[in-house]
């Protein structure tokens, strides 16, 4: 092997996981090791623990390491931090289709607050522009470019992920590097993160981001306030996804989605709270979930107020 590869975790533990198993196969996976480049890394990020096996202890630590690594290559000291579910939470989302005019302003506020690339730009949130009478999403356009909007032929669903209950991403992850904590928000590991992409594949709603080159946010634009399983900087080569923006939701504040949104579509709260505005909407609305038949238990909802059929069936 030359001085110059450079050798992952990543790169060895999918080498090991695409090797057929056995001694054999985890010795040639140990192989590399005697030459390892550790210019992007260090041992202890290359023989960091699983999130949910690492202490209180080891947690500062990889939250120092972050901050020192962010503070390198974007020149600003940030606050990193591990902030845990608040118990017998269960977040969800709920949208109101007839309101949604299709600004997309939801898509660069999401960009902004989870430091997300710019270059290549990475979104998580997607907005289809669908023809009215129709909720077939095969036939939604999210490359519409109108000088004005809504167009009044359509209406407009943002669609990112939904926070399964059963999530299928979870499922074939072969690491674990994904996971469903206790309030309901599926997140992901980036330390742990290989890069297989069977999550991505996985998914129904098109919600999950792949770094395919080393993600580019300039420094002016670096959201400091950062936490370890949503909104730090990633790397080329890992998976990334809408968190409900975990590091404001379980501090009680509303994901930045929902608070640009200029005329009140996004609805966000606890489903365990009866008196929350979103199981209110759940009691009283006609909620309906994309791909139901697929049976992921989605935690993002739909609706149309009443009052949208009746514009409806006037128009016509």
């Amino acid at each position: 092997m030359s001085p110059q590869d450079n050798v992952s975790r990543r790169s060895f533990l999918r080498g090991s996981i695409g090797a057929a198993g056995g001694v054999a196969a985890v010795a040639a996976a140990l192989s590399p090791l005697k030459d390892l480049d550790t210019s992007d890394f260090t041992m202890s990020h290359f023989l960091q623990k699983h999130y949910k096996e690492m202490s209180e202890e080891d947690m500062q630590e990889v939250l120092e390491r972050i901050a020192k690594e962010v503070e390198k290559r974007h020149h600003l000291r940030p606050e990193v931090r591990d902030v845990k579910p608040m118990d017998g939470v269960e977040f969800a989302y709920a949208l109101n289709l007839g309101k949604c005019i299709g600004c997309r302003k939801c898509v660069h506020a999401c960009v902004a607050e989870n430091n997300q690339s710019r270059s290549p730009e990475i979104q998580y949130i997607r907005v289809l522009e669908m023809p009215k009478g129709s909720i077939d999403v095969e036939k939604g356009n999210h490359h519409y470019d109108r000088p004005k909007v809504p167009d009044k032929d359509h209406f407009y669903m943002p669609i990112q992920c939904h926070q399964c209950a059963d999530a299928p991403c979870v499922k074939v992850c072969p690491v674990e590097a994904t996971w469903t904590e206790p309030d309901g928000i599926t997140v992901v590991d980036y330390d742990w993160c290989i890069g297989c992409r069977y999550c991505e594949a996985a998914c129904p709603y098109w919600a999950r981001r792949f770094n395919f080159s080393e993600p580019e946010i300039p420094d002016k634009d670096i959201n400091p306030n950062m936490a370890y399983l949503s909104n730090r900087p990633r790397h080329k080569g890992v998976m990334e996804k809408c968190t409900f923006c975990l590091h404001r939701t379980r501090e009680g504040k509303m994901p930045a989605c929902l608070e640009v949104c200029p005329v009140g579509a996004r609805h966000f709260g606890d489903l365990a709270d009866a008196k929350s505005e979103v199981s209110q909407i759940l009691q009283k609305k006609r909620v309906f979930v994309l791909k139901e038949d697929v049976k992921t238990l989605p935690r993002f909802y739909y609706y149309f107020d009443e009052d949208y059929y009746v514009d409806e069936k006037e128009a016509r």
